[in-house]
């Protein structure tokens, strides 16, 4: 299997699939759900611009530069979030894990920590990754605390990394679980996992 291939991840009640257009319409109804667009120190599609961040995955994945994910909850059977593995370097298996997010109703519930155990169970035991990469905006104060929670250490802060769509420019704090740590974070998100929705290590908006 290549890094960049499509897989389908499955457990607790959450199943992450290839994005496709036709998770459009349950996509849209889930940025609406807080209105997640308008959170400044975020990505999270508009509505209208829902199809072509789709369309702007999808291409990624074609050129084998991004693995995009629909969030699905295997109760309802929506859609109700994205995330990828994207800047994938396979010659040092590393990638990191982002662009997330997911509609506000399912904050705090458990989702979140599921998601994240699936995704690093399968980067460290079938990719046999050598480090998983988060990164999030300085003042995206929910995201840290959540990528924390999870196990994460900070590696440092790139200062004026990125311009935003306002214009105002993003530090970047760059987070990574290494695979020496990752039988003791697998247990400590098996852990958590188990009492869902008590929402001890989940967050929000971590893209």
């Amino acid at each position: 299997m290549g890094w960049a291939d499509a897989v389908t991840l499955c457990g607790g009640g959450v199943r992450l699939e290839l994005l496709d257009r036709r998770h459009h319409d349950q996509l849209v109804e889930s940025t609406r759900d807080g209105r997640l667009w308008e959170l400044w120190y975020t990505s999270v599609p508009a509505p209208e611009a829902m199809a072509d961040e789709i369309s702007r995955r999808l291409e990624l994945y074609r050129r084998r530069l991004m693995v995009p994910f629909a969030v699905i909850d295997q109760a309802s059977g929506g859609a109700v979030g994205m995330t990828t593995y994207m800047n994938i370097d396979a010659t040092n298996r590393r990638l990191e894990i982002g662009s997330t997010w997911y509609r506000e109703s399912v904050w705090r519930s458990g989702l979140n920590t599921r998601c994240k155990l699936l995704l690093l169970s399968h980067a460290f035991e079938t990719m046999d990754c050598i480090a998983v990469e988060f990164r999030t905006h300085f003042f995206n104060r929910r995201s840290r605390t959540a990528i924390e929670r999870l196990g994460a250490k900070l590696d440092g802060v790139l200062r004026s990394h990125q311009v935003l769509a306002d214009g105002t420019l993003r530090d970047t704090c760059v987070y990574s679980i290494i695979a020496a740590e990752w039988p003791t974070v697998k247990t400590h998100l098996t852990f958590e996992a188990n009492w869902a929705g008590d929402g001890s290590t989940d967050g929000s908006v971590l893209g």
